[in-house]
């Protein structure tokens, strides 16, 4: 679990399958992220099994459910991917309609930048974003990522933007 002020991140479980029938429905996430066509719990949990809970399995992280301390509410997701063709881990985030615009996902993304290098010993992490997703682009700069290119996904028809932060001196 990581905590920060505000926010816990939990590894996600079998048991965030609604968070993520949520999330996945969410139309900024069909808009900027894409439509997974997943509709129904069963759906979402053979989703997870097969993506979100192998991450953790194969590499030892993966994306967390982030929850307000006062009222014990999940509000989203924060964490690192894994893509096809792309040996970096990458940074996304999903934050709820009713929680956005409160900095809540700049504090998960801070903590699992962190986490990343202190304790997984991550020396680079890149974004990937859709580049018509204003609201993320300001988020990963106030982050300190940087514009690095275009990059055309595997079974994608448009481009996307590439970010990318080095976490040591090394970078």
């Amino acid at each position: 679990m990581l905590e920060t002020e505000r926010l816990t991140l939990h590894e996600m479980t079998p048991a965030d399958a609604g968070l993520m029938l949520a999330i996945w429905n969410d139309p900024a996430f069909v808009r900027h992220v894409g439509d997974r066509g997943i509709r129904t719990l069963d759906e979402a949990q053979d989703a997870m099994s097969k993506g979100i809970l192998r991450l953790y399995e194969e590499y030892g992280y993966g994306p967390y459910r982030v929850v307000l301390k006062d009222s014990g509410d999940a509000i989203g997701i924060c964490g690192l991917f894994r893509r096809d063709g792309i040996d970096i881990p990458d940074i996304g985030y999903a934050t709820l309609p009713d929680y956005c615009g409160r900095g809540y996902a700049f504090e998960a993304a801070s903590a699992v930048i962190e986490y990343s290098r202190s304790v997984l010993g991550i020396g680079r992490l890149i974004a990937i974003i859709s580049p018509d997703n204003a609201a993320s682009i300001g988020l990963i700069g106030k982050l300190g990522f940087e514009f690095e290119r275009m990059h055309r996904m595997p079974d994608d028809d448009h481009d996307v933007s590439i970010y990318g932060k080095p976490l040591n001196n090394n970078g």
